[in-house]
């Protein structure tokens, strides 16, 4: 993807990057899923995986209590990924080395958005 010339505070941080790219990977997964989980599954994956980002963009230029509030949301958002993640291998949607993954994108993520919480506690 072309790189724009204007560019936010906010997509400078690494951890809105991968949270960008995990939601991309997680709408090229959904994209194959069966019909039967257009609004179950596929739905609620895809927009847990686009909160995490979404929700550091928000918050971004808020007080810090208030990015807080929207980085434990992001969290929050990512831990639904989890159980996303396991219900489409569960269900033989996603491979093992996708979950995979998923779960090693997940914990980096939320590594990224526990160590960004504390330095604004911090701060």
């Amino acid at each position: 993807m072309k790189k724009s010339q204007h560019i936010f505070k906010f997509e400078e941080l690494k951890v809105y990057q991968k949270a960008i790219d995990f939601g991309e990977i997680v709408h090229s997964q959904v994209s194959s899923f069966p019909k039967i989980e257009d609004y179950r599954l596929s739905s609620q994956f895809a927009r847990a995986a686009d909160s995490i980002a979404f929700n550091i963009a928000e918050g971004s230029g808020s007080s810090d209590a208030s990015f807080l509030n929207y980085l434990r949301i992001a969290r929050d958002s990512s831990k639904v990924c989890v159980a996303a993640t396991t219900k489409a291998l569960l269900r033989n949607y996603i491979t093992w080395e996708q979950s995979e993954q998923n779960r090693a994108l997940l914990v980096e993520i939320n590594k990224m958005l526990s160590a960004l919480m504390k330095h604004l506690r911090n701060k």
